[in-house]
């Protein structure tokens, strides 16, 4: 049997359910890192600022120094998030590429052979295609013959509808 479809109202309660968990996992990451800061700071012996000028040109020196290693390895972890974000938007791009795209369902439109000349060929159409007007025009033809010889009775009573017709009839 197929597995039933989650409800769009669950999706969204089990969605916000994770983003709650995910920011109460953010704010104890960051107290703790707060913490480890603060612990870092309490072993570090106070500074010495005693002494001769050369004995603090070496302390500089020093900080300096570890100053740039930090640095540096601040811009390689930096680098390495940036390796991983191209990475996953890569990934993104191919599940995309994979699934493909849906495509709308298109409208049924209504438009005429000017409209859609208009449309494909943009503002340089100017000309008006009058379908219509291009048809051949078929006339009927009544057969003459046909009717002198078996004689229309339907041209006699014409003919003899009206005064004209009666006057023929006593003169004729």
């Amino acid at each position: 049997m197929s597995e039933k479809k989650m409800t769009s109202s669950r999706r969204h309660h089990l969605k916000s359910l994770v983003l709650q968990i995910a920011f109460e996992l953010i704010e104890v990451e960051k107290k703790e890192a707060e913490q480890e800061k603060n612990n870092f700071m309490a072993e570090l012996p106070a500074l010495d600022l005693s002494g001769d000028q050369a004995t603090l040109m070496e302390m500089l020196k020093k900080l300096a120094h570890t100053i740039d290693k930090v640095d540096e390895d601040r811009y390689d972890a930096e680098a390495k998030v940036k390796k991983a974000d191209k990475e996953i938007e890569d990934l993104k791009m191919k599940v995309v590429e994979i699934q493909g795209m849906k495509k709308p369902a298109l409208k049924k439109v209504r438009m005429s052979a000017d409209a859609m000349l208009q449309a494909l060929l943009g503002t340089k159409h100017k000309a008006s295609m009058d379908f219509r007007a291009n048809l051949k025009e078929v006339k009927k033809e009544v057969k003459e013959e046909a009717a002198d010889a078996v004689g229309d009775w339907r041209k006699n009573v014409d003919e003899q509808a009206g005064m004209d017709g009666r006057m023929k009839k006593f003169q004729g």
